[in-house]
């Protein structure tokens, strides 16, 4: 029995591996052949889709080990979540873009140090509220504008939510200076699943206050 409950849990977090790798493949193809900022920015745009389709299948998988379908719900979230997840990400990676560029080009910009500082706050920032915004977008049916402020309140008044975004976020960045990307793609789902997890509460708290009174607009992913 323990070893059933071992193994409904493990197997999903592979397959959705396996398919986040499949699914960010020609993003990381364009990352190998070329070495251009405008290119790598164009290549990290399908991890935004990718990982919302993960969180979606992970977050997805039923209680009963003998009903596992992640990758049916990991190509569902993906089908379902793509727009919306790119309407987050695509802003994202153009911040990151432009803030690496004048950070890496500093020097030759004669941009002051004060200044790199506020970039790197601001790119920090921005992370961490569109990865919010993103779980959300991967869960819940909401207008664009209303993914951002909810991700805002969130980070705001739950503390713990925010610390653990920040905490996994940090944790990626750490797996991808001291290893490499590959090592952070090849735990890319184990990643989605500490997101989710730090996510809880906000979850939990987006459902309580729009899913659970009758009559509500706003809607759970089906």
């Amino acid at each position: 029995m323990r070893l059933g409950r071992v193994a409904a849990r493990v197997y999903p977090l592979l397959v959705v591996e396996l398919l986040l790798v499949a699914t960010v493949a020609p993003g990381l193809a364009l990352l190998v052949l070329l070495d251009r900022s405008v290119v790598v920015a164009a290549g990290a745009l399908p991890v935004g889709p990718a990982l919302s389709a993960a969180l979606y299948a992970l977050h997805r998988q039923p209680a009963d080990p003998a009903d596992l379908r992640p990758a049916a719900a990991f190509w569902r979230g993906y089908r379902l979540n793509a727009l919306a997840a790119l309407r987050i990400w695509a802003p994202l990676v153009a911040v990151l873009a432009v803030v690496a560029v004048s950070l890496l080009h500093r020097d030759a910009a004669g941009v002051p140090v004060w200044w790199s500082g506020l970039l790197v706050l601001i790119a920090a920032v921005a992370t961490l509220v569109a990865v919010t915004a993103l779980v959300i977008a991967s869960l819940f049916v909401f207008r664009p504008a209303d993914v951002l402020r909810l991700a805002a309140h969130f980070l705001a008044a739950r503390p713990a939510v925010a610390l653990g975004t920040a905490a996994v976020l940090l944790a990626a960045l750490a797996v991808t200076v001291l290893l490499s990307e590959a090592v952070l793609l090849l735990l890319a789902s184990a990643f989605a699943a500490a997101l989710l997890a730090v996510s809880r509460p906000m979850i939990a708290g987006i459902t309580e206050r729009f899913l659970e009174p009758p009559g509500v607009a706003v809607v759970e992913r089906p």
